[in-house]
């Protein structure tokens, strides 16, 4: 792909797959951390870091896996990453504990996976 405009989506597709597991590390780390250390609970916790990591991850997802449907005209990359990211907004409605890690996780293992069809179609 010589375009330089598929080489910023493709770019916007990896970085999407990173921060995915970035958060998924972060959900992990903060229940670890949090309940058997007893730290960090303020930050890691925190309502704001969630809206701010769901903000990033919708803008990300919107422009790359959106530009990719057009592009390719593949529905299971945005179908697949648009349900992880009502997943993870589902997350945020819930408290702090199981059943939101539970779809957090489920969240970013979506948004993940469209990530990486779409730059799989993009071959």
């Amino acid at each position: 792909m010589s375009n330089p405009l598929s080489s910023i989506r493709m770019r916007l597709d990896r970085a999407g797959v990173v921060l995915s597991g970035l958060c998924l590390l972060h959900c992990l780390a903060s229940i670890v951390i949090v309940s058997a250390l007893g730290i960090g609970g303020e930050f890691l916790l925190a309502p704001a870091f969630h809206r701010v990591g769901l903000a990033i991850a919708l803008v990300i997802a919107a422009v790359a896996i959106g530009w990719g449907a057009l592009t390719h005209r593949r529905a299971a990359p945005f179908v697949t990453a648009m349900t992880g990211l009502s997943f993870m907004g589902g997350a945020l409605a819930m408290p702090h504990g199981g059943g939101e890690v539970v779809l957090t996780v489920i969240g970013v293992s979506l948004v993940s996976i469209g990530h990486f069809l779409n730059l799989r179609h993009a071959h």
